[in-house]
């Protein structure tokens, strides 16, 4: 998994985008944010990160019970978080909580205990937000000229 993960948006009015997933077949998917900024026609950037954090979590479940040959019916998953402003005034997400429901009893797993105590490990979102994310960001005008930031766009760079 050493590919780069490569998304590309294109501004399709206001503050909706389209999201394309290259690599993939998945269609594209639109994003706007919800009024009076946006008109709420797809979710928004912290609903997006919501979401993956609550599927990456429940894959990595998933994963780890069927590592020791459990057989788990549907996985249900919720999360919620409450935007705050932070001591600048600007909104951020500083805690989610996550609530993932199996579909049976405990005791229908094996080696549950040990399978809590390292599902999360597997999960690489909720761990890289963990550890927090270096983001590189460069602006470019146009004609190619830099704006922001001094380092040439690359995967991984």
């Amino acid at each position: 998994m050493e590919e780069p993960i490569r998304v590309s948006l294109e501004q399709e009015g206001d503050y909706a985008f389209r999201v394309r997933f290259h690599d993939t077949g998945l269609a594209p998917l639109l994003t706007d944010e919800p009024p009076p900024l946006g008109h709420g026609l797809g979710p928004n950037p912290a609903r997006l990160l919501l979401a993956a954090l609550a599927n990456c979590l429940s894959a990595s479940l998933l994963f780890a019970l069927r590592k020791y040959h459990n057989t788990p019916g549907t996985l249900h998953a919720e999360i919620v978080a409450v935007p705050m402003r932070n001591a600048e005034g600007r909104w951020r997400i500083p805690k989610a909580s996550v609530e993932l429901t199996l579909a049976e009893g405990g005791e229908a797993h094996r080696q549950l205990e040990r399978i809590l105590a390292q599902f999360e490990q597997f999960c690489i979102v909720t761990q890289s937000v963990r550890e927090g994310i270096e983001v590189d960001v460069t602006v470019k005008d146009v004609h190619g000229r830099v704006l922001l930031g001094d380092r040439s766009f690359e995967a991984g760079a």
